[in-house]
């Protein structure tokens, strides 16, 4: 298992179809393949394994997740928050709503670099897989960057915003 994490931002057809499946995990999975296998490069952001500290440093220094659910608002969201399509333990598919999408860019447009980094010196080390360490900070920190501009392009395009990883 990878553990790779990959966002896709949805036009409104695939959104639909997404919601329409929502209740299948066969059906999810379906879709996500045929979302994966067209991989439209403008509307995906690969964060490799960043994903796990940056949703961390972004909430309350866990993997819990949820919009609001815990406190944590739409920084929360941005990777592992809205609702969640698959209900098996070795996948994930996180669906932020398009009405959402600008709501979790804007907040995302206000992290910078010292406010994450403080945050993921707070990240609980025997809960955490990697090492908290400048490098992987300096890796957290690229793909944060990246999914910040992916956020700000699907926002622009009203487009939702789903991130898959198989767990």
């Amino acid at each position: 298992m990878g553990c790779r994490g990959v966002f896709f931002a949805l036009d409104g057809a695939q959104d639909s179809a997404l919601t329409a499946t929502a209740d299948d995990d066969d059906e999810v999975m379906a879709f996500v393949e045929g979302v994966e296998e067209a991989w439209d490069r403008a509307w995906v952001c690969e964060v490799d394994k960043s994903w796990d500290a940056m949703h961390r440093s972004l909430g309350d220094g866990t993997l819990r997740c949820g919009y609001g659910r815990h406190g944590g608002g739409p920084l929360e969201t941005a990777v592992l928050g809205g609702g969640h399509h698959y209900e098996g333990e070795d996948y994930v598919v996180a669906h932020v709503l398009a009405g959402e999408v600008p709501v979790v860019a804007a907040a995302l447009l206000g992290v910078e670099e010292a406010w994450l980094r403080e945050r993921y010196r707070r990240i609980d080390a025997a809960d955490y897989q990697g090492m908290i360490e400048e490098e992987d900070f300096a890796y957290t920190w690229h793909y944060f960057q990246e999914v910040r501009d992916f956020y700000q392009r699907a926002a622009a395009a009203g487009r939702s915003v789903i991130f898959t990883v198989d767990q």
